[in-house]
């Protein structure tokens, strides 16, 4: 409800946190998907995979993570100019899953270039696979307390 009422200077940092978002999940999305289908057995281009997965990461979700935080932080100096302290949950939510997730999507796209750098699929791919999966039922929460503002 309060999207709807909001100043018009707002619009350049909400469009850029927002399409930063989606493109994060998107690139996060066909990473795990990537690295998920390198796990197959009867799959012979596993290698190629892990390639995409680490492109996917680095040269997508990193520009995107960038983009929704820089736009996040944009956001709200506007609609909370004083930063007061008492801030929303869902303010703490997105902080919170927003500073988390840079940290481990740094950690996934490192545990993702050693994994390119293997021939065979090992414990590296693996724990870059779960990392991605993590950071993004992160994002999914963050999505959900941007959209239904819990007190």
């Amino acid at each position: 409800m309060l999207a709807s009422f909001h100043p018009t200077s707002w619009d350049v940092p909400l469009f850029l946190h927002v399409l930063g978002a989606m493109v994060l999940v998107g690139a996060l999305l066909a990473a795990l998907t990537a690295f998920a289908l390198q796990w197959r057995p009867a799959v012979e281009f596993g290698a190629t995979l892990r390639r995409f997965a680490f492109r996917s990461l680095l040269a997508a979700a990193v520009p995107a993570f960038f983009a929704m935080r820089i736009g996040a932080q944009w956001i709200y100096s506007k609609e909370f100019p004083s930063g007061s302290g008492d801030d929303p949950t869902w303010v703490g939510i997105g902080f919170m899953v927003s500073d988390l997730g840079g940290l481990l999507l740094i950690a996934a796209c490192v545990l993702a270039w050693r994994a390119t750098k293997r021939e065979a699929t090992g414990g590296l791919a693996r724990a870059a696979t779960i990392l991605t999966g993590i950071i993004l039922a992160l994002d999914l929460v963050a999505m959900w307390a941007m959209t239904t503002k819990p007190s």
